[in-house]
Parts: C-alpha cells; structure tokens; sequence
C-alpha cells in the first residue's frame, strides 16, 4: 500500500492528467489530418505534425504545473527544452517505427467494429505506442529533464 502512495503522488497525478490532455491534443490533430486533410494515406506525416503541437503543450504544462520549474532564465530554459526535445524525439521514433511497421504488416487495411465505430489497425497500434511513449517521458521528465 506504502508503494501505491508513494506512485501515486501529486506530481504523478498531474503528469497523469496533463498526459491524458497532451493525448487529446495529439489525437485530434492526428485524426483531423489523417481524415480529413491528408486522407487515410499519410498516418506518417499526420502524426509527426500531431507530435509537434503535442509536445509544444506538454512542455508547457510539465514545466508550469507538473514538475513545477520556476525559472524562465535562458539557460534553465535551454536546458530543458533541449532535454525535454530529445526525450520527444526518442519517443516519437519510437511511435513513428511502430506505426510505419504497422502500415507494413497492413494494419491500415484492418477495420475493428466497437459498438457499432469503426477503428481501423492504425489507430489501434497508435493507441497502443501511446502507452510506451507516454512511460518512456515520464522517466526521462522526472529524471533528467525537470530534476529538482
């Protein structure tokens, strides 16, 4: 019981929070690009547009509300945007190699029925990185970025 208060922290909750929002984010610049302004034939480039307006949120809120870094000097600031920036990209080659093998295999072509929605293989394995990446920045932001 001791280890679940401890994980689940304030802090924790918040990156829980702010992580479900920074998905949100990515969610609706993905399906809005991926549906209706590229077709159903760039997931690749429909998400690495999603990943920038995603991690232009995330650095914010992290910064602001979750690890609460106060400062805004120039090289508190350098520092973190370059780490939090390389902790990103790491992840989204992470996603955009998951999503590029699950176009391979022909997930795209696959279409799940929920409850009467349609969901297509994309958009399960989208879901499914979603997960490993939003762990893999967890560690990097609470050990390396945003340190106090």
């Amino acid at each position: 019981m001791d280890q679940i208060k401890k994980l689940l922290n304030r802090e924790t909750i918040l990156y829980i929070v702010f992580g479900a929002a920074t998905t949100v984010v990515n969610y609706t610049v993905f399906l809005l690009l991926y549906n209706v302004c590229f077709g159903k034939t760039q997931s690749l480039l429909a998400n690495a547009i999603a990943f920038i307006a995603a991690v232009v949120f995330a650095f914010v809120v992290n910064k602001c509300y979750v690890f609460e870094s106060k400062s805004w000097a120039w090289e508190t600031l350098k520092k973190e945007i370059s780490g939090f920036l390389a902790a990103r990209v790491g992840s989204f080659a992470v996603e955009e190699l998951g999503l590029l093998g699950s176009e391979l295999i022909g997930l795209g072509k696959i279409v799940f029925s929920f409850a009467g929605v349609h969901v297509n293989g994309i958009m399960i394995a989208k879901l499914v990185l979603s997960v490993a990446v939003v762990a893999i920045n967890y560690v990097f932001c609470k050990l390396f970025i945003f340190k106090k």
